[in-house]
Parts: structure tokens; C-alpha cells; sequence
């Protein structure tokens, strides 16, 4: 008899095709040190495995204009060493891999929706959350945790959406994507001032999307104390009136103390309690419905210490 394994986890070694040069800080290391950290941690004994694939097209124009996603296409097929609309660096397996990540993130919801596991955690790359419509920055070449909640949407008819993201930057792609839609709840904890300069507490979505873009900026040297109490004083009462169906966690663990591009004091404790905060949020609202989709973080051990920690609260429920 099968055994229920009530957390999935995406984790292909396909997304490390996307070569990014030597010392570039979003290397394929990344994805290594994260995935070993979990073998050697016994979780993988917990977790339900769910299947990368590669995105279609007509999945990747539920965010992104086709025209950019054939600019992509072009300038990876090119052998271009960078993508011309921002600071994102290409490799000859760029494209396959950005599919992978996408496709793996969109199996994750389906997973999640069809009860199959209760949460997911998405080991991918490269992230997505600086990815625009129609413009890659920042790292990323399609946004992820955007192209999950039109999954959750489109696929499997669930109405509303929150985008939790606690990296240390401001998800500039993810929050222009669903400024005006008011059907995607975007709250983003970041450092500021910081990189890309987004984010300050008056941007709040605009027409249809205003008041469902909520960002709680905070300074070099933030920690648990400041994190928490803008989840418990922000997040949560804007949910009560949001009403959720699904939760998405932007997790960037660049947001962690020691993190060579963030400036924060988070521990692998905080993301812990972060993470169970969240679940009891998606229990509550969400019929337990979670994904989580790994954007920065850039310290190999902090990141190997700080995954692990977060996909055992995932376990725990």
C-alpha cells in the first residue's frame, strides 16, 4: 500500500542546466546544497516526490506577453551571456531549465489542489519573482510563483490567491503582474532601501487591484521581531477580510543572517515559526493548501540549513 506523504517536493536537477559564469551567487550550487541538506536530514523519507515537466507555452502566456517569451527563446537560442531586458544571465540551457522550473511549480499546485499532498515545497531555479511581463531582472527569466496562482486559477477554478514573499528584495515582477487584479493578494516583507528600489508601503495595487498589494518594507538589521510583527499586524487581519483559497510562499532565504545580498538577521528558527504561521493561515482559510517555490538565497550552508528547516515545518503541518 502507498504511503500518504502529505508534503510533495520539486526537485529536478534539469533547472541545473541554467549556468550562470564562476561567482556568480545563483549557481547551480544552489540548488545542490539544498537538496543534499535534505537527504542527509532524513526528510526525504516524509516527502512525496512530484514530477517536473517543461511548461507550455500557453502556460507561460498566462503571465508573460508572447513576445517576451520569444525574445527569451531567441536570445538563449543566440548564445547571448545576458538577457537584454535586465541582469539575468544566460547559458545554452537556460531555456530548458526556466521550463522545468515553471512546469515543476504548476505540478506542485495540481498536486496540492487534487489532495495528493497538503503542501509542496518547489527546489527551483533560475527564481522568478523580479520577472515582469514582458521583462526578466534580477535573476530571473519567468516568474514562477505568478504562473502557480494563474495555475491555481485557471486549472483548477479556485478564485483568490495570496503571494506571500519574504525575501529579502521586493518581487517587482510579481507585484506589477497583479497590481490591478484584485484576485491575487500580493504581501511582500523586503529590505529597503535595497535592491530593485520597489516596495514602499504606498504601493497598494490600483483599480480593481487596490488594496490586495500590501508591502511592509524594513531596514537593514530587520529580524524576527520586526518580520512577525508585520505578519501578525499586516498579513493576517488582510486575510480575514481576503478570504484566500490558496497560499504561495515566495521563499527567498537571502533573507537569512549571513546572506552575502541581504543585510537581515533572520534565522533557520524563523523561517521555521515563519512557515508555521503560514499553514496555520492556509488551514484556516485555505483548506490547508500551500506551496512554497524557492526564489533567492545565497549562502550555500545558510541556504542548505535554512530549506531544511522550512520543509520540516511543512512536514510537521
Amino acid at each position: 500500500m502507498e504511503v500518504f506523504r502529505h508534503t510533495g517536493l520539486v526537485a529536478d536537477p534539469m533547472v541545473k542546466e541554467h549556468q550562470t559564469g564562476p561567482d556568480h551567487p545563483e549557481s547551480p550550487d544552489r540548488y545542490d546544497a539544498a537538496f543534499l541538506a535534505l537527504c542527509r536530514s532524513g526528510l526525504m523519507d516524509h516527502l512525496q516526490k512530484i514530477p517536473c515537466r517543461p511548461a507550455l507555452d500557453e502556460e507561460l502566456a498566462w503571465v508573460h506577453a508572447p513576445g517576451y517569451v520569444d525574445l527569451v527563446r531567441r536570445e538563449i537560442d543566440a548564445g547571448g551571456a545576458w538577457l537584454s531586458t535586465g541582469d539575468t544571465p544566460l547559458s545554452p540551457g537556460s531555456w530548458n531549465a526556466a521550463l522545468y522550473a515553471v512546469g515543476g511549480v504548476i505540478n506542485a499546485v495540481a498536486a496540492t489542489c487534487r489532495g495528493e499532498v497538503k503542501n509542496a515545497f518547489a527546489l527551483v531555479r533560475p527564481p522568478g519573482h523580479h520577472a515582469g511581463a514582458d521583462t526578466g531582472m534580477g535573476f530571473c527569466l519567468f516568474n514562477n510563483i505568478a504562473l502557480a496562482a494563474r495555475a491555481a486559477q485557471r486549472r483548477h477554478g479556485l478564485s483568490r490567491v495570496v503571494i506571500v514573499d519574504w525575501d529579502v528584495h521586493h518581487g517587482n515582477g510579481t507585484q506589477d503582474i497583479f497590481y490591478e487584479d484584485g484576485s491575487v493578494f500580493y504581501f511582500s516583507l523586503h529590505q529597503s532601501p535595497w535592491y530593485p528600489g520597489t516596495g514602499a508601503a504606498a504601493e497598494i495595487g490600483r483599480g480593481p487591484g487596490r488594496g490586495t498589494t500590501l508591502n511592509a518594507p524594513l531596514p537593514a538589521g530587520a529580524g524576527r521581531k520586526e518580520v512577525f510583527a508585520a505578519l501578525e499586524s499586516d498579513l493576517i487581519p488582510a486575510m480575514e477580510h481576503f478570504q484566500p483559497d490558496f497560499v504561495l510562499v515566495s521563499a527567498g532565504f537571502d533573507s537569512r543572517r549571513g546572506d552575502p545580498l541581504g543585510e537581515w538577521n533572520l534565522t533557520d528558527e524563523d523561517f521555521a515559526d515563519m512557515t508555521h504561521l503560514l499553514l496555520k493561515l492556509a488551514a484556516r482559510h485555505a483548506g490547508g493548501r500551500l506551496v512554497s517555490v524557492l526564489e533567492g538565497g545565497y549562502h550555500l550552508g545558510g541556504l542548505a540549513s535554512a530549506v531544511v528547516a522550512h520543509v520540516q515545518a511543512l512536514v510537521e503541518g
